[in-house]
């Protein structure tokens, strides 16, 4: 049984950070492409990030472009997410998920063919 478990979240101050981890097991992380993707109430799913799962490469949401760092542990089996100056408006439930292929359309990143889903962690940005 395939599973994406996502931890890290929590409660920060504005300008503080996290780093959010999305581990697997049932598949290795390491022959998908995995998209961090985020969701605040009322608003709809954003693309974040996505890592390639053959040459590693990395894309980025305009939003958070120079505030964010996806990466991967091979060994670990987990795609991290490192989050720096956080702002209120970072604050949703971040999910990741694994699918065929990494794309850029209207400033968010896609993931073709997503086949597995975690079930979010909660970023809450607050003062």
């Amino acid at each position: 049984q395939v599973q994406l478990v996502e931890s890290g979240g929590g409660l920060v101050q504005p300008g503080g950070s996290l780093r959010l981890s999305c581990a697997a097991s049932g598949v290795t992380l390491a022959n998908w492409h995995i998209g961090w993707f985020r969701q605040a109430p009322g608003k709809e799913r954003e693309g974040v990030s996505c890592i390639e799962g053959d040459f590693g490469a990395t894309l980025y949401a305009d939003s958070v472009k120079g505030r964010v760092t996806i990466s991967r542990d091979h060994a670990a089996n987990t795609v991290y997410l490192q989050m720096n100056g956080l702002i209120p408006e970072d604050a949703a439930v971040y999910s990741c998920a694994a699918g065929y292929g990494c794309y850029v359309r209207a400033g968010q990143t896609l993931l073709r063919n997503t086949q597995y889903w975690g079930r979010g962690t909660q970023v809450t940005v607050s003062s």
